[in-house]
């Protein structure tokens, strides 16, 4: 007969086993499910890209021209082009064309960066964030900027006359992970007035323009790049990519910078070429890098072409055919 007081279960190995399997199991589709949320995040930036290449084109059909980088006058110049330099970036520009219009009012394109508001320098959009790298809740940096303050002091005389001292301040502002194609190192980088980070020397498509100045103030920008100056083909040249931004500087200066400053060349484009490649590894803080393309997706970096489709380069990518594709007009079309 059955003894009515066997009790049936598992035992304690059994147990154990059951629970060394499960953990096995998971173990196994742990790298899947991770591949499969980073192809999706992967999509996403191609998907992000593309909308800043439409947008950008859109720009192009409404202007004739593609939306300048920054106004950056060049040394020398006279002074109805000698203006500005500190004023805001493209990615202002095209806002509206990213059904984002309101966002685009808060700027000033004949002010400098720092006169801006707050809300203005710190807001961003989510098509200009990465999502393998951050969300555009958290795409906020800090940085230093040059700042006047005048000072109204009182004389043993009682006169009262103002005092102006120039320094830096510690600011927030919005940055992010795509840049514009300013194109190659080929017009030189030797401190002179043909670098190409002045206006108008840019090989790329997304430029720095000389202004026209009225007043003193930066009113237009004269070096337009069109379609008829792609003379390689908009399928054949970049109009915008990621920037390189290392692991462990999120947030921080330079190597993360304000999107919307146009202080500096690298805070919103990239150059590529020999010298200066894709960068392959995320974590590499090297000189380079603060005008390198880069990515944090492995083994590819999104690019925009100049006609909206989008591709995924190897870091490994030659040089020279990184170059070719960086310069709009050098007359080496890559297939």
């Amino acid at each position: 007969m059955p003894n009515p007081n066997r009790r049936f279960g598992f035992t304690l190995v059994e147990l154990l086993v059951v629970i060394a399997i499960i953990g096995m199991l998971v173990a196994l589709l742990l790298p899947a499910v991770q591949a499969s949320r980073e192809a999706a995040r992967g999509a996403q930036c191609k998907n992000h890209l593309k909308q800043i290449s439409l947008a950008a084109e859109l720009f192009h059909d409404t202007y004739g021209a593609y939306p300048p980088a920054r106004y950056q006058p060049r040394p020398g110049d006279p002074p109805v082009n000698s203006c500005g330099g500190n004023e805001t970036t493209w990615l202002v520009r095209i806002m509206p064309f990213l059904e984002h219009g309101a966002a685009e009012e808060k700027w000033d394109y004949a002010q400098p960066y720092a006169n801006h508001a707050q809300d203005a320098r710190e807001s961003t959009l989510s098509v200009y964030v990465c999502p393998s790298r951050r969300s555009a809740s958290n795409a906020i940096g800090e940085g230093l900027l040059a700042a006047t303050t005048t000072t109204i002091i009182t004389l043993p005389c009682g006169c009262k006359v103002p005092v102006t001292t120039t320094g830096s301040v510690l600011v927030r502002g919005a940055v992010g992970d795509y840049g514009g194609n300013h194109g190659d190192l080929s017009p030189g980088s030797f401190g002179l007035p043909t670098d190409f980070y002045y206006g108008g020397n840019g090989t790329g498509i997304i430029i720095s323009s000389r202004p026209t100045c009225e007043s003193g103030v930066p009113m237009d920008w004269i070096d337009r790049i069109s379609h008829r100056n792609v003379t390689d083909g908009l399928s054949n040249t970049i109009l915008a990519g990621e920037m390189h931004v290392p692991v462990g500087h999120l947030g921080r200066s330079p190597e993360d910078a304000f999107i919307f400053n146009g202080d500096y060349v690298f805070n919103f484009s990239r150059v590529g070429g020999p010298t200066v490649p894709i960068v392959s590894d995320k974590y590499a803080f090297t000189g380079n890098g603060l005008v390198s393309w880069g990515s944090w997706h492995p083994g590819a970096c999104h690019f925009a072409l100049g006609d909206g489709s989008v591709r995924s380069f190897a870091p490994t990518l030659d040089t020279e055919i990184l170059g070719r594709l960086c310069n709009r007009a050098d007359g080496e079309t890559v297939n």
